[in-house]
């Protein structure tokens, strides 16, 4: 996380509400041959202590989780570059605008009888959001596939204990060097989902 604490001054439940929505993150755990990674749709319950998801049984994660182990879920949201010459006001430097949660706890492996439920509510919670698509559910599925296809996944949970973040979005310049860049950014950005990281430098939620 950004130390600057300009950027790290966002209500928790912003951060939450973006991590809810987004649903997608790169899992981390440590083991004795370094980080292990892995790229993860995940399931936030309604007070955001648990978050559920599932990986395919031969990650090496799976190798770890015997016991508990340590995790983070890193989620990030939009990026891109911001040119100096975009502030209209001297003696800038370049940086990289950003929004990012992390999500830190306690990962387990859950039974297997878990994986039906936990997916039916990750597609349902996907599935609303196509509204007005009529929603797929794994009812749809031929008997006996969907079980076939469950045995090569695994579901496990992950209880969070600490949630950062930040959001990165020039709020430490004046406001007109912001706006003066986010219109920038919107007509010429580099980046992953610049139109999306425009409006926020443009109109950054408010603070806690």
């Amino acid at each position: 996380m950004h130390p600057n604490p300009t950027f790290r001054a966002m209500p928790d439940a912003q951060s939450i509400a973006f991590a809810r929505e987004r649903a997608f993150g790169t899992l981390a755990v440590s083991a004795d041959t370094g980080p292990l990674l892995a790229h993860v749709p995940f399931l936030l319950n309604e007070d955001a202590t648990v978050a559920d998801l599932h990986l395919v049984r031969s990650n090496p994660i799976l190798a770890l989780l015997g016991q508990p182990q340590g995790a983070v879920i890193a989620v990030q949201g939009p990026d891109g570059y911001v040119s100096p010459d975009w502030y209209g006001v001297p003696d800038q430097v370049p940086t990289w605008n950003y929004v990012a949660v992390h999500l830190r706890g306690t990962l387990e492996r859950l039974d297997d009888g878990a994986m039906r439920d936990m997916l039916d509510r990750q597609s349902a919670h996907f599935e609303t959001m196509l509204s007005p698509k009529k929603p797929w559910h794994s009812g749809k599925m031929t008997p006996g596939v969907m079980e076939r296809m469950m045995r090569q996944i695994v579901p496990c949970r992950m209880t969070i204990s600490a949630m950062n973040s930040t959001w990165k979005l020039s709020q430490n310049k004046p406001d007109s060097a912001r706006t003066n860049a986010a219109a920038h950014m919107a007509a010429r950005g580099i980046g992953q989902d610049t139109p999306l990281l425009a409006a926020l430098m443009d109109s950054p939620p408010p603070k806690a």
